[in-house]
């Protein structure tokens, strides 16, 4: 029996057992719409399409596997871009499904045309013109294959509008065999040997924990390495809540604005093991320097950054949940002794605290992780927001989520309710400048029509903090176009949606204001009246 090319597509995310698909339509995308509406897929009705690929990012991260989100043809495809390249810098597999125009009008710029495949090229693991209607099952199997495994990332497809009204018959492949696509996952027995000769004759060895940690699922192999060889381990900010916050082992988070005690560690050690890290300039701008005369492991399953921007001493090409597996399998039962506990006396700079009817947001944020669940998830935009909830986490079992690579402002709300979509028994909680949040607001109407319980803050200092400090610092103090004055009321905006919100200006009341947040069966906005002096460190 033959089906339309756009039942097949529909087939395919079923054949992948896909529940949840982000998208806006569009006329290039209709006949994939009209099958999917006869599915049990849910679709959520972004309101913008860049905010479709950040909610699937958010789904991605919590499910690891990849996430599915859809646009129309010319600018839909385009507003896409900026989701793919921030799902791309951080390794997120997404699989981006777009309408094209008719094939046979392709180049002769026709209404709605643009050459997404081409505009993507850079920000995309690979990418699919489907020009040959019975391909599409082949495409799919290899589109998931591609963005779930070795260095995870997105995949597009892209369908003209003819094709997917194209006639075929269906039949999903059972496997994917790609001759150029060989992903290492097994490390190299001669370089596990060396880490750990390198690890026996360590005074004082250190981990470095990235987002890779997570792309593998390594975290329980992780914490098993670093308590059974009495490992200290730092973060980077996308490893962020890799190693639990609450472990005596955990450092914090490295770079320009981590902890002091994790920077002179990264200083100190004579050995240091990077895990799914690229090492990125916000990581290597540390104040302490980073691993100046240490040995350096790097393990990765992009052999691409091993070396990239630093040397690297012993290559570990693998995954990481594997290779650690490996690693603890060959350790001695007796822990090194802790070489840090010098260095946990360090203590950092203790900030201004606001002035007058502002709140200081580390307060609030620290009030935040002592009354969440354990295991909630805190979704960071980017800005001072994002640095504050990243020094501030302290969940036992929780999860970090923010965009470390691109650092898009406007992710966190998306990303949080696509986050609580894939894991809906968790608090998830996004944390937003003012700047950040005007750039994403649209979606509290996502959130409304499809009752997705997420709960928001907004830190309101009336400026982009994060310029304006940057701007004071180095630039004579001439603060220019980062006043945000014209803001909204956010708490009569939120009300306009129908969400629950409440204003917080005072200090006394963070911790009743933070209880109602989180005791909100529904979603809840909790603005916070913050000082535009308020340092990011």
């Amino acid at each position: 029996m033959t089906i339309t090319a756009a039942q097949a597509m529909v087939n395919c995310l079923l054949e992948e057992s896909v529940q949840v698909v982000f998208g806006l339509p569009g006329a290039a995308i209709c006949p994939f719409y009209d099958a999917l509406s006869r599915t049990g897929i849910r679709h959520i009705l972004v309101r913008q399409e860049q905010n479709a690929a950040h909610a699937a990012s958010g789904y991605a991260r919590l499910t690891g596997r990849p996430a599915v989100c859809v646009a129309t043809s010319g600018p839909g495809a385009l507003n896409l871009i900026t989701g793919i390249a921030t799902a791309y810098m951080d390794s997120i597999p997404l699989v981006v499904i777009t309408g094209q125009v008719e094939s046979g009008l392709l180049g002769r710029d026709v209404f709605q045309e643009a050459d997404i495949t081409g505009s993507c090229e850079p920000f995309v693991k690979h990418s699919y013109l489907v020009k040959n209607a019975g391909e599409l099952p082949r495409i799919f199997k290899e589109a998931f294959h591609i963005a779930g495994t070795g260095r995870q990332g997105p995949v597009l497809i892209d369908v003209p509008v003819d094709v997917q009204r194209t006639k075929i018959e269906f039949a999903y492949p059972e496997k994917v065999d790609i001759r150029s696509y060989r992903p290492s996952l097994q490390g190299h027995p001669g370089q596990i040997k060396r880490v750990l000769t390198a690890l026996k004759n360590a005074q004082r060895p250190l981990i470095c924990a990235g987002g890779g940690v997570f792309s593998a699922g390594a975290q329980e192999e992780l914490r098993q390495l670093c308590r059974r060889a009495g490992l200290p381990v730092v973060t980077t900010l996308m490893g962020i809540s890799a190693v639990s916050p609450m472990e005596p082992l955990n450092l914090g988070m490295i770079g320009m604005h981590g902890s002091p005690v994790a920077n002179r560690a990264m200083n100190e050690a004579d050995l240091l093991i990077l895990i799914g890290a690229r090492v990125g300039d916000r990581a290597i701008m540390s104040p302490m320097g980073l691993a100046r005369n240490a040995t350096i492991v790097h393990m990765d399953v992009d052999p691409a950054e091993i070396g990239k921007n630093m040397e690297t001493h012993i290559p570990l090409v693998g995954d990481a949940r594997l290779i650690l597996s490996q690693l603890v399998e060959k350790l001695p039962d007796k822990p090194a002794p802790d070489w840090t506990a010098g260095l946990r006396q360090l203590h950092p700079h203790k900030p201004r605290t606001g002035e007058p009817d502002t709140v200081s947001p580390r307060e609030v944020l620290n009030e935040l992780c002592a009354q969440a669940e354990p295991d909630a998830v805190l979704v960071a935009d980017v800005g001072q927001n994002q640095i504050w909830s990243a020094r501030s986490f302290r969940l036992e079992r929780g999860r970090f989520l923010t965009s470390g690579g691109m650092g898009t402002m406007g992710y966190a709300v998306p990303a949080a309710y696509g986050a609580k979509l894939a894991a809906p028994e968790r608090q998830v909680i996004a944390v937003c400048g003012d700047g950040s949040f005007q750039m994403q607001m649209m979606e509290l109407a996502t959130i409304m029509a499809n009752g997705i319980p997420v709960k928001i803050i907004v830190m309101n200092n009336m400026r982009l903090g994060m310029v304006r400090e940057l701007q004071a610092n180095h630039y004579a103090g001439n603060e220019t176009a980062v006043s945000l004055e014209g803001n909204p009321d956010f708490v009569r905006l939120g009300e306009a949606y129908g969400i629950r919100c409440r204003r917080l200006s005072e200090g006394g009341e963070i911790a009743a204001a933070v209880r109602a947040l989180l005791e909100s069966p529904e979603p809840f906005l909790l603005e916070c009246t913050v000082s535009a002096a308020e340092p990011t460190l």
